[in-house]
């Protein structure tokens, strides 16, 4: 079975090998030409893809990486993963899958198998994607088959990897599902079957609604337990021992990534349409939106006036031992205080090089540093008698 999958990014490239792996002959597609040579030269972009993945599977032929989507004409099988986020308003922007979907009806096939993996708000698929395939091909909407299949990646887990965490499948018909079904099981242990696209993409924003509302939560409890000088850590590690209905959530800088600042907002978009509120949901937006101005407002107390003041931030990426910036909330605690005057440097030698700086040593030059994601291995004794103040998983 030849297939063919959009986007090589995080999502896009680990399904790509895994499914190559397993005896498919896959076609990458990626507009970005620059990763689609590196890719085809056998160089990983993603955590959790080696370079001699990549290189075993282009030598034996089953796997080739391409910016032309005409390389599709021939595939049984086209899987859809390019990026959904949020436009300057903060609104869906699904500009990505509409310029996809439209190359896909100029050349796919009668008996193609469409499945979508990108993150959407509910309806998605059936109202959004479906119109435009059937528009742009001579094709009907039984002569080839639809299903929606969130992708569940989390860089950087090695326990939970793509084979061993549950896929979910659901199909516009039974059919399509079945082959869907059929599809994954060779590269993935454990299928989930929904009986409608609508159930299938809410449950995959309720995931990451769920982690932002608790988060939100356990942020302003941290800042109750600073103004109490309760240590917050030991009030969560004391309600963990409970042996059931309890699940750990830790205080940070804010939530980052691709996930969890951006999937419950395409959940409250659509809310927002059908005139149902989600309250909690606006409300741990704007918990978790605010945590930065609360850390600036937390070192203003310690440093007074920030004009100025040299400031260490350690750790830009969105999440411990990750190269990936997206939404990171140290990025914004960086420019927040820039914007006050502060002369702000970064330490992160795992991303590197961002906005043109480059990652600076740790040391005990700065007026103050601020531990936003803590990287294994950090000589945080560098800063000699510097303050540190901790906004990774810790009190507040």
């Amino acid at each position: 079975m030849k297939i063919g999958i959009i986007g090589l990014g995080y999502v896009g490239l680990p399904l790509a090998i895994s499914a190559a792996q397993s005896g498919y002959t896959v076609v990458g597609i990626d507009l970005n030409r620059e990763l689609v040579k590196s890719v085809n030269n056998g160089k990983s972009h993603v955590l959790g893809v080696r370079d001699k993945d990549i290189s075993n599977q282009i030598i034996s032929g089953n796997f080739l990486a391409s910016n032309n989507f005409s390389a599709l004409t021939d595939v049984e099988c086209i899987v859809i993963s390019v990026p959904t986020p949020l436009n300057k308003s903060s609104k869906p922007d699904l500009s990505f899958l509409e310029d996809a979907a439209k190359k896909i009806s100029k050349i796919m096939q009668k008996g193609c198998l469409i499945i979508l993996e990108s993150t959407v708000e509910p309806g998605t698929t059936r109202d959004f994607l479906l119109p435009i395939l059937m528009e742009g091909s001579d094709l009907n909407q039984k002569e080839f088959d639809l299903v929606f299949s969130p992708e569940r990646i989390d860089p950087g887990n090695k326990d939970w990897t793509l084979r061993n965490t549950p896929k979910i499948v659901a199909g516009l018909t039974d059919a399509a599902k079945i082959r869907a079904i059929k599809f994954y099981s060779k590269f993935i242990d454990t299928i989930i079957e929904c009986k409608s696209i609508e159930v299938a993409e809410t449950a995959k924003l309720l995931e990451n609604s769920f982690r932002l509302i608790n988060i939100s939560f356990v942020n302003e409890l941290a800042i109750f337990c600073q103004k109490m000088n309760i240590e917050v850590n030991e009030v969560i590690d004391v309600a963990a021992t409970k042996p059931y209905g309890f699940m750990s959530f830790y205080p940070s800088l804010g939530v980052g990534g691709h996930c969890i600042p951006i999937d419950p907002i395409y959940l409250l978009n659509k809310s927002k349409s059908i005139n149902t509120p989600l309250t909690l949901i606006e409300q741990s937006v704007r918990v978790n939106n605010g945590m930065v101005s609360y850390f600036v407002h937390r070192i203003t107390d310690l440093l007074g006036n920030l004009d100025g003041k040299k400031i260490l931030c350690i750790g830009i990426s969105y999440k411990p031992n990750v190269p990936d910036i997206r939404e990171s909330s140290s990025i914004h605690l960086i420019e927040e205080l820039q914007s006050q005057g502060a002369e702000v440097f970064w330490h992160d030698d795992i991303v590197g090089v961002w906005n043109g700086t480059k990652s600076v040593p740790i040391s005990s030059k700065y007026d103050l540093a601020i531990l936003a994601t803590k990287h294994n291995g950090l000589l945080l004794k560098n800063l000699g008698n510097v303050k540190l103040l901790d906004a990774s998983k810790s009190s507040l």
